[in-house]
């Protein structure tokens, strides 16, 4: 996530003197995110993906969706709560990494197990909410991974840049309401993301609300 953010819609950090000291942190996050996805594909040619491969990659793919966008969210609360300044660093890449394992899950959906066929896909859209949901989600993301690059910042301007990046926020409620609908019965898991995410927005509503009272005072 650099000189823009993708899941963010704070003003990109102006750079720092000794911000070079961590010149490994993105490279870092964007290896390490991609390992589960090689662990993943080697799993699917050995033929390790239980009795449902596609529901199992499916699932696989879009939980680590939903974690990178939460984590990628997690960002400037953490910086609220503790200060530091390394996790604006890498909420762009947090953030791209989350699209890539999103666009990943949808592909197997529509490739492998539809076929590419628009008709079906089309017909799964409109007739199972959850597969609308999740669709929306997608959508949603697609707008704020073209604009994540600090040309696009540049050309919108950071008003209207900081506005469409706000649909982050819904993004993630759609992916935690898809799993809620997904799993249909034991929803502890998704119930611990939202949970996450409802912690993260409320720091966010208290640090809005502390900031205002500063300018009043």
């Amino acid at each position: 996530m650099a000189t823009s953010v993708l899941p963010t819609p704070d003003k990109p950090a102006a750079p720092r003197a000794g911000a070079g000291k961590l010149g490994w942190l993105v490279p870092a996050i964007v290896t390490g995110g991609l390992v589960p996805a090689v662990v993943l594909a080697a799993r699917a040619a050995r033929g390790d993906l239980g009795a449902n491969p596609i529901a199992e990659a499916m699932n696989q793919l879009g939980l680590l969706a939903l974690v990178l966008l939460v984590l990628s969210l997690a960002a400037t609360p953490l910086q609220i709560v503790t200060g530091w300044k390394w996790p604006i660093r890498i909420r762009k890449a947090l953030g791209l990494l989350g699209f890539f394992y999103v666009c990943a899950h949808f592909l197997v959906y529509a490739v492998v197990d539809q076929s590419l066929a628009l008709r079906a896909i089309a017909s799964d859209i409109t007739k199972r909410p959850f597969i609308l949901v999740g669709f929306a989600g997608f959508v949603l993301l697609l707008p704020l991974a073209a604009t994540s690059t600090a040309k696009a910042l540049k050309r919108m301007g950071f008003a209207r840049w900081k506005r469409l990046h706000r649909l982050a926020y819904v993004v993630a409620i759609l992916g935690v309401v898809h799993f809620v609908m997904r799993v249909k019965k034991d929803v502890t898991e998704p119930a611990i993301y939202g949970a996450v995410l409802a912690g993260l927005f409320l720091i966010r509503i208290m640090n809005w609300a502390r900031e205002r009272g500063n300018k009043r005072g």
